[in-house]
């Protein structure tokens, strides 16, 4: 089972990390014991790194999934919190969930936010203190921003980033694929751990999967790709390409066909406007009483949908 270093954090981990966010309620929505059974079947793949949120709401299959698991498991979390109050509530929730005393790594959530450092200082001060009191062991960045990547490579406190890159640039908020990953690059020459996400743009890229995931993952300073993953199917082949393993074009060929869409139940949309302004993409808007969606700019994450008051929005 291959193994990389996570920067100069000390974790070693599998090139592929388990995305968690397209099992629960924000986008397939499984049952909790199929989306617990695809987690064991990574794990015993190879899998280690398990990759969640406090948005998420996934903890219950990660924690079905560790029943009587006996192999080594990291899990990542993410606050995503305005407040220190309600970033420490995400934390104990989490360990309370599934069942730890410490998070692998937690991150500053910072995907709207050019420099969260600043924008979300008592949040991170919050982090900092559950570092010291044993909660959290590492502390790292998820981010849409060249800029906040090229902040955390330079503050001391940050050993892990998880910035948003893919082929075409899809959600990169200030620059070019091209410049973030050369951000990226620098980050990892300054000892940080780096794990992408949104290689597919959040299923925006499926079409040309093998050769987008290829771009992410051989780029210079990424150490992992953090992968969502629905099937059998999907996680061996995933598994596969990351440990440099022969292709099997069928499956490719089968896996490249799916399709997915943000779907807003718009006759029942109010046009509130929340989940614009949840929407780290821009790709939301009000017009004619009811939210309407440049698909061209959405990358498919689902964030908009726990804003939604009414619960109309799903990634499908």
């Amino acid at each position: 089972m291959k193994r990389v270093n996570l920067g100069k954090s000390g974790l070693s981990i599998h090139p592929l990390v388990f995305g968690t966010l397209p099992l629960g309620p924000l986008q397939a929505g499984l049952e909790v014991r199929e989306g617990a059974r695809l987690i064991r079947t990574a794990l015993d793949a190879g899998v280690n790194l398990l990759d969640t949120a406090a948005m998420y709401q996934t903890y219950p299959y990660i924690r079905s999934a560790l029943e009587g698991y006996s192999g080594e498991v990291l899990i990542a979390s993410k606050t995503h919190a305005a407040d220190a109050k309600t970033a420490r509530e995400h934390i104990e929730t989490a360990l309370r969930e599934l069942n730890r005393e410490t998070l692998d790594i937690v991150h500053l959530h910072g995907a709207r936010f050019p420099d969260p450092f600043v924008e979300r200082a008592a949040v991170f001060d919050e982090l900092l203190l559950m570092r010291s009191e044993g909660k959290i062991a590492h502390l790292g960045l998820s981010t849409h921003y060249i800029g906040a990547v090229k902040k955390a490579a330079a503050h001391d406190d940050i050993e892990v980033i998880h910035p948003l890159i893919n082929r075409p640039g899809l959600g990169i908020l200030d620059g070019t694929a091209g410049q973030m990953a050369t951000a990226i690059e620098d980050a990892a020459l300054a000892g940080k751990g780096i794990y992408a996400m949104k290689a597919l743009a959040g299923g925006n890229l499926i079409s040309d999967a093998r050769q987008s995931i290829d771009y992410v993952r051989t780029l210079p300073g990424v150490d992992a790709v953090a992968l969502g993953m629905l099937s059998d199917a999907e996680i061996y082949a995933n598994v596969a390409l990351f440990e440099n393993a022969p292709a099997d074009l069928a499956v490719w060929e089968s896996l490249q066909q799916r399709r997915r869409r943000l779907k807003i139940m718009d006759n029942f949309c109010k046009g509130c406007g929340v989940c614009v302004d949840a929407c780290a993409s821009g790709a939301l808007s009000v017009g004619a009483g009811h939210v309407l969606l440049d698909a061209d700019r959405c990358i498919l994450c689902g964030y908009c949908a726990p804003a939604c008051p009414d619960f109309l929005i799903r990634v499908v």
